[in-house]
């Protein structure tokens, strides 16, 4: 049943065409119905926003677990890593998946697929990322380097049907051999191709694109580092101005290097690579069989000294691109929101503040920490003493 219609006052609103100083949004069915500023329309029922800040909900697309859950060890520790991240934000995730022994992929697979679509603890499954197995053992990082495969048009295909059309991206290493030809196929498929864990020369990276990839995974992190006289993967992404994800912790990537790569134009993508230890503290975790060490909020594989995914929330990645790396507001909303919803080809439905789009939405106070979540117009979490609603 769809809530009731509803009128949000006076918010700071950002929309794709730029930031409403005492902003309103009609609300009915769910969805975004009208979007304003000044005097708003008259309406039956309206929630007073202070002057906050209104951003649209925040959509990752790259989350392995969070709140001591990770969420390829169970179904329900998958839906208490998509609950606690719905905490800070986030309305929309995909869940990423590690490299893994093929029969635990197509298991993990299979739990996303039955999750996918529905709005559990206010937050909603967009499907699956396959971050492997089809990796560069050059770049592998975290990935465990015993389960990496050459890329395989039959294996993914294998792996698709296990997520019964709910498989969205898969990451792939462009300069391995059938690495061309595995990016067309999922692109033929209908599966985002992603370029990281890669050793890629700029022209390996270019060739990869050309053949059909058009995001890459984590920039900067898991691949050659750039070199004015070999730019490599690096280069090619952000010459070439596909989508570009950024683990924006200020350890992935110095904040200086979110506002130049932010200036390139590229369409950035912040996500959070997050594991199970965010949000619960330091210690000893594991991903993908291999233990990872969490100090100082920072993780890393045991074994190699890796990092190994982040304790990352969406909503201090918006913090620190906007205090850290000067971003505006607007520019941090649309790497939050708008451009990963426009990755997976879901922009017409959500992913902005816009009439006819999904009602997600994040309340941010003056600090940009979250004061309530909205999913689908109705409230899913709303913080004690910072924000008065309906």
């Amino acid at each position: 049943m769809n809530p009731p219609a509803l009128t949000l006052v006076d918010a700071r609103v950002v929309t794709p065409e730029g930031v409403l100083d005492r902003g309103w949004v009609a609300i009915e069915a769910g969805r975004f119905a009208a979007v304003g500023s000044g005097t708003p329309p008259a309406a039956a029922r309206t929630a007073d926003l202070d002057g906050a800040w209104l951003l649209p909900g925040f959509v990752d697309l790259h989350m392995h677990g969070g709140g001591g859950h990770d969420a390829t060890a169970s179904p329900e520790d998958l839906d208490g890593a998509v609950a606690f991240h719905h905490t800070h934000g986030t309305t929309s995730t995909l869940v990423s998946l590690v490299t893994a022994p093929v029969p635990d992929l197509l298991t993990q697979l299979g739990w996303v697929a039955v999750r996918t679509g529905v709005t559990g603890a206010g937050a909603r499954v967009l499907g699956s990322h396959l971050e492997g197995p089809f990796l560069s053992h050059v770049r592998c990082g975290a990935q465990n380097p015993e389960h990496l495969r050459e890329p395989d048009p039959a294996l993914l295909q294998e792996l698709a049907r296990a997520a019964r059309g709910t498989l969205r991206v898969v990451t792939i290493a462009p300069e391995l051999p059938g690495a061309l030809e595995l990016i067309a196929a999922a692109r033929a498929a209908g599966i985002v191709a992603a370029l990281g864990h890669s050793d890629a020369t700029y022209a390996q990276g270019r060739a990869g694109i050309a053949a059909g990839a058009s995001l890459a995974t984590h920039l900067c992190n898991g691949m050659r580092p750039f070199h004015h006289r070999e730019p490599g993967l690096i280069g090619a992404s952000l010459t070439a101005g596909i989508a570009c994800e950024l683990i924006n912790d200020g350890s992935h990537i110095h904040p200086a290097a979110a506002t130049l790569i932010a200036r390139t134009g590229a369409p950035l993508v912040l996500v959070t690579d997050a594991i199970d230890a965010t949000g619960v503290g330091d210690g000893t975790f594991v991903l993908g069989g291999q233990q990872v060490q969490v100090r100082d909020g920072l993780a890393r594989l045991t074994r190699t000294g890796s990092l190994a995914g982040s304790t990352l929330t969406m909503d201090e990645a918006v913090r620190r691109a906007v205090r850290d790396s000067g971003w505006s507001v607007a520019q941090a909303a649309a790497a939050a929101a708008t451009h990963p919803a426009r990755v997976l080809g879901l922009d017409s439905r959500l992913g902005a503040i816009a009439p006819g789009l999904l009602a997600d939405a994040v309340v941010l106070d003056d600090d940009l920490r979250p004061a309530a979540v909205m999913s689908e117009g109705s409230w899913t979490r709303v913080t004690e003493g910072l924000l008065q609603l309906e």
